[in-house]
């Protein structure tokens, strides 16, 4: 078996796989949701793989490949590549079985999955802007050392140990039409996929990708995997270049349909998941719920979103929260021009005052060649209900006789 492993998967790999991880993963719960379930009009439940023991899915394939080494294998020790969910995976696999462990992230990789991948005892180095960057460098260190490669998702033991939420899903949701899965290389993907589709053909496996970073529509009308040039998201934990072969393959053969999300999708995607399922996901654990919000109809109920990591920095999960929020229509940004004259200022905070809007920070442009001479510009951050309140707010300044730019 090299680092990638060849072959195909079957359903009943997956169900050895979940004999084996038996003892090491956790049973996700299967939570229902009321309210993405009004919006299809039909249930809807999440899969909690953020409640999964280090935060994500990864430790199951990261488990079943390490504990099927060799004992030459295991004492020339394991590394691998990853933006942070399989590097802890790796790490804490490793540690359980007693193996010494080396993980490469790309630079820029969340501080809390680099401490977290340290604290399960890896030894973590940094290398490259991509994943696939650091996955050349762990190649590279792997060829030095003798350490073996463990695949992020390449290789039919990670893709068997991945099936092993597909399993859970047929047994807490026995009724679903539809398993809706966040996609990066697509191991959880093809595992959910080959597990699902053996037992039950006819429900309907969707993978969902970030649309700055979406390898799997290109390269299923290729025919072939194909890499892409540039990434753009904030969804590390689905930011993969290229599919792997034995993903592609799976995924061409199992899977009905690939979509792709915004970010805009994601950060609203997010901010409902706290707010609504008090759920704290990562923005790639949550890109399920993303497509869901952007076409409820689309999606054949019972259907089931797999949350898929929950590991997020704080940092980040204050700026998605507030572009969620604007996304959201619940900050607006607009400039106004008034005159500048006593009270003029006020009776347009008066006017903000009437609509319910809470102000949250006014700023003055004097200086503008577009102001006649007599005008100034007042820049406002307003707290708002949502959309309809938003529109409703401009409205009324409008109707006051302001000139609103948006």
């Amino acid at each position: 078996m090299t680092e990638v492993g060849v072959g195909s998967v079957s359903l009943a790999d997956v169900e050895a796989a979940r004999v084996a991880l038996a003892d090491v993963v956790v049973r996700t719960p299967m939570e229902e949701s009321r309210w993405l379930s009004a919006l299809t009009d039909g249930p809807v439940m999440l899969k909690c793989e953020n409640l999964q023991r280090t935060g994500s899915f990864k430790i199951r394939g990261a488990y079943l490949r390490i504990s099927r080494l060799s004992a030459d294998e295991r004492a020339a020790g394991v590394v691998a590549a990853s933006a942070g969910n399989h590097a802890q995976g790796v790490a804490l696999a490793a540690s359980l079985l007693g193996i010494k462990s080396t993980v490469f992230m790309p630079e820029g990789a969340p501080i809390p999955k680099e401490k977290a991948t340290r604290g399960y005892g890896a030894d973590v180095r940094f290398h490259g802007r991509y994943l696939e960057d650091a996955l050349v460098e762990a190649r590279r260190f792997a060829d030095e050392t003798g350490a073996v490669l463990i695949h992020p998702f390449d290789h039919v033991d990670v893709v068997a140990g991945q099936g092993t939420a597909g399993l859970e899903i047929l047994e807490q949701a026995p009724h679903v039409k539809t398993v809706i899965v966040p996609t990066g290389g697509g191991g959880l993907l093809a595992g959910i996929a080959i597990a699902i589709k053996a037992a039950r053909p006819d429900v309907r496996i969707i993978g969902v990708q970030a649309e700055g970073a979406a390898a799997f529509p290109g390269s299923l009308r290729h025919g072939a995997p194909v890499p892409l040039t540039s990434m753009t998201t904030m969804a590390d934990g689905i930011a993969v270049g290229r599919p792997g072969d034995i993903t592609f393959a799976a995924v061409r053969d199992h899977v009905d349909e690939i979509r792709t999300v915004s970010e805009e999708s994601l950060s609203r995607a997010l901010l409902a998941l706290i707010e609504r399922a008090k759920m704290v996901v990562e923005p790639a654990g949550a890109a399920a719920v993303a497509a869901i919000l952007d076409s409820p109809s689309h999606f054949e109920c019972p259907a089931v979103a797999v949350l898929s990591g929950g590991n997020i920095d704080p940092l980040l999960l204050g700026k998605v929260i507030q572009h969620g929020l604007a996304s959201a229509g619940r900050f607006l940004y607009l400039r106004v021009v008034i005159s500048d004259l006593p009270g003029g200022l006020a009776g347009l905070l008066a006017r903000v005052r009437d609509t319910g809007a809470n102000v949250l920070e006014v700023a003055h442009e004097r200086t503008s060649p577009t102001l006649h001479l007599n005008e100034v510009e007042v820049r406002l951050q307003l707290e708002t209900r949502g959309d309809v309140h938003a529109q409703t707010v401009l409205a009324a300044l409008r109707e006051g006789g302001y000139t609103v730019f948006e």
